[in-house]
């Protein structure tokens, strides 16, 4: 993969991540456009590139993240985050092998598609206006929703932000408790994507033995570069996104899901 086709990535990424449309199921049919072999440094890239976009969030809500006072902003994400860190963990293999299957990833979007058409109607009268009304409890079970975003082609936007709203949150406060939680959720799975899982693979070589997927000076510069990329994308797309969310709710996602799902649809199945 080479720099340019690593930023067009990136940008996909800033556009994507807090969509409720799947960032990982754009970047993986990108990658797949462009022709891009599926190895391990691609791999981790399309994961830990995320965690750039993530980053936007800190900046776009630093006052909230550097809230020293605010103690129990901290724990609700700390509870949040680790039903994903579980399962994510237990079940990191099956959710690889995922990755590669674009059939199952279009199909994945066009039911989440039909799912967003509908949840709007599904949860009214909402209570919590904003994260200051959210419980310990209503952490863990929003936490317990992102999970389903474990098969790609989910969101994790979007299945948080369901989560928050069938707690009893407005569409605003389960988008910003969404992007809250990211940070931790993405922080976890870059650490264990660069440092932990990729840090050291098999080359296939046995005099080679094992080498570190950022080894060369290339690797190093698309990671760095493909973060900064996305982080500033993602920052001028994130507030774009609660507005846009708050006067026309899921439907145009959902619709925008089964238009894209469907055309991919065919595109795998009959042309690759």
């Amino acid at each position: 993969m080479d720099l340019f086709k690593a930023i067009i990535i990136a940008i996909i990424e800033g556009l994507t991540e807090y969509l409720p449309i799947s960032s990982t199921a754009h970047m993986g049919f990108a990658a797949n456009l462009m022709g891009l072999q599926e190895d391990e440094f691609l791999k981790m890239f399309q994961v830990s590139i995320q965690f750039g976009a993530i980053l936007s969030v800190v900046v776009a809500y630093w006052k909230k993240f550097f809230d020293f006072n605010n103690i129990k902003f901290y724990y609700k994400l700390a509870f949040a985050v680790v039903p994903a860190l579980v399962l994510g963990y237990l079940f990191d293999d099956k959710i690889e092998a995922v990755l590669g299957n674009q059939i199952a990833i279009s199909s994945v979007l066009v039911l989440g598609g039909i799912v967003l058409l509908f949840a709007d109607k599904w949860f009214k009268n909402p209570k919590i206006d904003d994260e200051k009304g959210i419980t310990v409890r209503n952490a863990i079970t929003i936490g317990l929703w992102q999970c389903l975003a474990m098969m790609p082609g989910t969101s994790r936007s979007a299945a948080s932000i369901i989560g928050g709203m069938a707690q009893g949150l407005t569409r605003k406060a389960a988008a910003e408790f969404s992007f809250f939680l990211a940070v931790p959720t993405m922080l976890a799975v870059t650490v264990y994507s660069v440092f932990l899982k990729s840090w050291g693979k098999e080359t296939g070589n046995p005099q080679k033995g094992y080498e570190m997927i950022l080894a060369s000076q290339d690797h190093i510069m698309i990671f760095v570069v493909g973060n900064i990329v996305a982080f500033i994308v993602a920052l001028i797309a994130i507030k774009a996104f609660i507005g846009v969310l708050n006067k026309y709710g899921f439907k145009p996602w959902g619709w925008y899901r089964i238009f894209v799902g469907l055309a991919l649809l065919v595109y795998f199945y009959f042309f690759k």
